[in-house]
């Protein structure tokens, strides 16, 4: 299976797209970003494994911020533990999602990963990768599955909630007023 996904952003001049591919061992998400962050033009590729039950195991994060070269390699080690370009960070540890703050593209990561039934929710706890420090931050976050092809998101105890509706792969089509599929 693949899937693509082309967003335009809509608080700001922006595109991004990605690609969900099964692989033999278990799912690539990858993409690119390209967008403008106070003036700046920015572009960041990444690319995150998962095994065969959508549980982050790798990602990488490549491209600029105006003129600040990005280069960060994330682990995550199947036991709870997590590294970032090779340094734990322990902040982290019993997380199972990598979730990407300048992309609406990781919401697919839980969404496919829990398998909610309508009317079913969930508390997960993701590694948060900040934009634009780049920090690796816990993010508490919850998901509701309000329709066939609908949830309800919240995170940061209730701060953040937005409705979602995804495609049949799970990629989000609308978020929240900042992300729209094309």
């Amino acid at each position: 299976m693949t899937h693509a996904v082309l967003w335009q952003r809509l608080d700001r001049p922006g595109h991004e797209s990605a690609m969900l591919r099964a692989e033999e061992s278990g799912w690539l998400l990858e993409g690119s970003a390209v967008f403008a962050h106070e003036g700046l033009p920015c572009r960041l590729d990444y690319r995150i494994a998962c095994d065969a039950g959508f549980r982050t195991i790798s990602g990488s994060v490549s491209g600029w911020v105006g003129p600040t070269r990005v280069a960060l390699e994330i682990a995550a080690d199947g036991r709870g533990g997590w590294t970032l370009d090779g340094r734990a960070v322990p902040e982290v540890a019993g997380c199972t999602d990598l979730d990407l703050n300048f992309s609406p593209s990781t919401n697919l990561l839980p969404i496919r990963r829990l398998g909610l039934a309508v009317g079913e929710a969930a508390e997960v706890r993701a590694a948060w990768l900040r934009f634009p420090s780049f920090l690796l931050e816990p993010l508490e976050q919850g998901y509701r599955r309000t329709g066939e092809r609908a949830y309800r998101y919240e995170s940061g105890g209730g701060r953040f909630t937005a409705d979602l509706r995804v495609d049949e792969a799970g990629f989000v089509l609308d978020y929240a007023g900042i992300w729209r599929a094309c």
